[in-house]
């Protein structure tokens, strides 16, 4: 396991679980999954297999980890596969503070990873279309998180921090002309691509709760299907669009084992017009929203990309210049076969 994942103490542990009834705990394993600042530990006990979870500094608000338990425990209520959320002992709530730190837990749940394959795929994008069902007409006393990657402007700030966050990187040295004339063209397309999104009315489509974060990673499967969905923590009022575009990117883009240099530019368009197809069997999208999908998608890559690189110069373990080289060469693509995928889309 990577040194760099933060992990819990044992002080921090005891203090933690002194608030849950789970029973007694077999064992306690580290759970390398997500966020390497947010620690999680799978517990082994006679009652079954609990994560508990210590929320990642920046998504540690208490009132929005309230919001994302509210809108988990709707979802629970419709049927919706997600973990069930499990209450402290005390006060019979869904969260823990201790030592200014935000805890959850939940049940754990068995199930495989993304396959990549096409099934799946489709599975994927039906299960968002049940979500946005599941949705529709959610209230709660807690303010749901506003914004998004479209049109942000954390996204336009962090594109112009980079260059003096990478500077001291070895993968910059040298290259440091590149590196900033690289983010000024990322910045001017972010802008060309939110424009356009805009202008195509993005202000008057309706809003709902968006998961925020539709991802490979944030799903089990089970014989194919949809086993949970996972990591609500992105939830947000926006419109469905928004994840919809970010599912398709995140379905069909395309990685290598090795350095981002090699990944290819090009996506895989069937997984994408798969996971779209899986979509509207229950879900809708209007002629103007899918006409901006391969705007939206530009705009996630953009952001998803500089966000933390303008906080750490790097994009997990991989160099934030590498990346975003890649992210060029990607969003080019986009650009290049725009065109070509709204024949579809709108079809």
């Amino acid at each position: 396991m990577s040194s760099d994942r933060e992990c819990f103490t044992p002080d921090e542990l005891a203090e933690v679980l002194s608030h849950y009834d789970v029973g007694v705990i077999r064992s306690a394993k580290e759970f390398p999954r997500g966020s390497r600042r947010s620690p999680k530990l799978l517990l082994d006990t006679p009652g079954g297999r609990y994560v508990l979870k210590r929320r990642a500094p920046g998504k540690d608000d208490p009132f929005r980890v309230a919001f994302a338990h509210a809108l988990m425990t709707h979802l629970k209520s419709k049927r919706f596969p997600v973990p069930a959320l499990v209450e402290t002992c005390d006060d019979h709530t869904t969260l823990v503070r201790a030592g200014g730190r935000v805890y959850e837990m939940f049940r754990h749940i068995e199930g495989q990873r993304y396959d990549n394959s096409l099934e799946q795929t489709g599975r994927a994008g039906r299960a968002l279309g049940v979500y946005h069902q599941a949705v529709e007409g959610f209230k709660t006393e807690w303010t749901p998180p506003a914004g998004s990657y479209h049109n942000a402007p954390n996204v336009r700030a962090g594109l112009n921090a980079i260059p003096t966050v990478t500077s001291s990187h070895d993968s910059v040295i040298g290259h440091e002309a590149e590196l900033l004339q690289l983010t000024q063209k990322l910045h001017e397309e972010y802008d060309q691509a939110a424009q356009a999104v805009n202008q195509a009315g993005f202000a008057d489509w309706p809003a709902t709760t968006i998961h925020g974060d539709w991802h490979p990673g944030n799903m089990l499967f089970s014989d194919g299907r949809v086993k949970a969905v996972l990591d609500f923590d992105a939830a947000r009022l926006q419109p469905p669009v928004i994840d919809a575009a970010y599912g398709m990117l995140q379905f069909s883009i395309l990685r290598a084992a090795s350095t981002p240099d090699v990944w290819p530019d090009y996506f895989d368009v069937t997984r994408m017009r798969r996971f779209l197809a899986g979509y509207l069997t229950v879900g809708t999208l209007s002629a103007e929203q899918r006409w901006v999908i391969p705007l939206l998608m530009a705009e996630a890559l953009i952001a998803e990309a500089a966000l933390p690189i303008a906080v750490t110069g790097s994009f997990g373990w991989l160099p934030g210049f590498g990346i975003l080289q890649m992210v060029s060469r990607k969003t080019r693509w986009l650009q290049e076969n725009t065109e070509r995928l709204r024949r579809w889309l709108v079809e």
